[in-house]
């Protein structure tokens, strides 16, 4: 992408020219939709303006994090920094905005995390929506690939709100947005690696939210069951729709919110947070054993 810019070569980028951390490596049907529902209090007083912000979005070129950049442009922000490891994968309509800044960046790459959170200073929303799904069992399944989970999830994500957590201060606090997961709360056998990663993300992000309370730094959770993403193009299950996902998570930000619940699922996932192991894995009992 002739708009990429390399850090290496010319110091501080320019206003709407992207910019380059880590050299490309490629790329890697909507059914059911579930009412959305926002929970904990919101608060007076929004910390950040959704319009006119400077947003930054990791995962950009594909599912959720496409539609974050597209929701975004669409409520005004000023800039958003589109972040994927090919720039020349992110969605045509977005490379072509001028609001938007290109930015080739592994998230587990921390060198290149802090490079990029120095050329995008003036970010006041950090969006944490890059992942993975290797899915696999973690006591029999492919230890490397579980541990790539984790490297993604955990310390990729760390990685960025380490890196931009100054940056929101000196802008004022600002927001950090965070794509959790039904799937924090409960395991469905077969899914250890995601799940295992979801929940320790869900701790990660309740220590950074207590962590940067006093840089007035507002840090939202977002839970969501299945979304017609390409993550579950291959499972027969009800989906939410991405764009109403995002809707809420971006309206849970302006509402001053600490959590967003989207659906029946993440809401039925954390009411099982006060159920027994027993009563929700009943297979794991000793007793059920034949």
């Amino acid at each position: 992408m002739s708009r990429c810019w390399h850090p290496d070569r010319t110091g501080r980028h320019p206003v709407n020219a992207g910019f380059m951390i880590n050299p490309p490596r490629g790329t890697v049907a909507r059914s059911t939709r579930v009412g959305r529902v926002a929970s904990s209090d919101s608060h007076e007083g929004t910390l950040v303006n959704i319009t006119d912000s400077v947003a930054l979005v990791s995962g950009a070129n594909r599912g959720m994090g496409r539609v974050y950049v597209s929701e975004l442009l669409n409520r005004g922000a000023a800039r958003v920094y589109a972040v994927c490891r090919d720039p020349r994968t992110l969605d045509p309509a977005h490379s072509g905005d001028e609001r938007v800044v290109p930015v080739s960046l592994d998230i587990t790459d921390a060198h290149g995390v802090a490079m990029a959170a120095a050329n995008a200073s003036d970010v006041s929303l950090l969006i944490n929506n890059a992942g993975s799904s290797f899915i696999e069992p973690v006591v029999s399944g492919e230890l490397d690939r579980v541990r790539r989970e984790f490297e993604t999830h955990v310390f990729g994500t760390l990685n960025m709100v380490r890196a931009f957590a100054p940056v929101l201060a000196a802008n004022g606090g600002g927001a950090i947005l965070t794509m959790l997961s039904a799937l924090s709360w409960v395991d469905y056998y077969g899914l250890g690696s995601y799940t295992a990663a979801k929940t320790a993300l869900w701790g990660l992000n309740t220590a950074i939210r207590h962590e940067l309370a006093a840089q007035r730094t507002q840090v939202v959770g977002l839970h969501v069951g299945a979304t017609d993403t390409d993550m579950t193009a291959g499972y027969e299950i009800p989906k939410v729709a991405p764009e109403e996902v995002v809707a809420a998570a971006l309206d849970g930000v302006a509402a001053g919110s600490l959590e967003v619940l989207f659906g029946t699922e993440a809401e039925e996932a954390k009411k099982a947070l006060a159920r027994t192991p027993e009563q929700l894995y009943p297979g794991s009992v000793p007793g059920t054993w034949s």
